[in-house]
């Protein structure tokens, strides 16, 4: 694979180790498509070369971002909190869900993957515009009504 990008994150473990997430460059296959090489070096399970196959380059390497982020996402060490992103909070990236119900025309934006029955400890509503926040006063979600209007097209999965 011919890296174009990698980043490193750290492993809290004792001791301590590196978690190597490598993008290689796109390539063009036989059938037109094109695939991008990742690869995630020190995570369990992930230690081998994997491909993604798109469209058009942009798309794989798009695709190749998004399995490499879930991969992180849902690995043992991250649940375990043993993987940590050192970089400075401004620089992070954050991944947030969206669930659009198209008979109701409400869409959920939540700031984690599940939200557990209860967690919403406050709510505030601007308009037609529901946030609700945790114990803490950490934001959980936004409810949207109207979604079909006010959701961004690319958020409408």
């Amino acid at each position: 694979m011919y890296e174009i990008a990698h980043r490193v994150l750290a492993l809290r473990t004792d001791p301590p180790r590196d978690v190597v997430v490598t993008l290689g460059l796109p390539y063009e296959e036989a059938t037109g498509e094109w695939s991008c090489p990742y690869r995630i070096d020190g995570l369990d399970g992930w230690e081998h070369e994997r491909k993604v196959t798109g469209l058009d380059s942009l798309e794989a390497v798009e695709l190749a971002m998004v399995m490499v982020r879930a991969a992180l996402a849902g690995s043992h060490e991250t649940r375990e909190g043993l993987l940590a992103d050192d970089r400075p909070d401004e620089m992070r990236l954050r991944t947030v869900y969206v669930s659009v119900d198209d008979d109701r025309n409400i869409a959920y934006i939540a700031m984690k993957h599940e939200i557990s029955p209860g967690e919403a400890a406050d709510q505030a509503v601007a308009g037609d515009v529901v946030l609700d926040f945790g114990d803490s006063g950490q934001l959980l979600g936004v409810e949207l009504t109207d979604a079909a209007r006010r959701l961004p097209s690319e958020m409408r999965v």
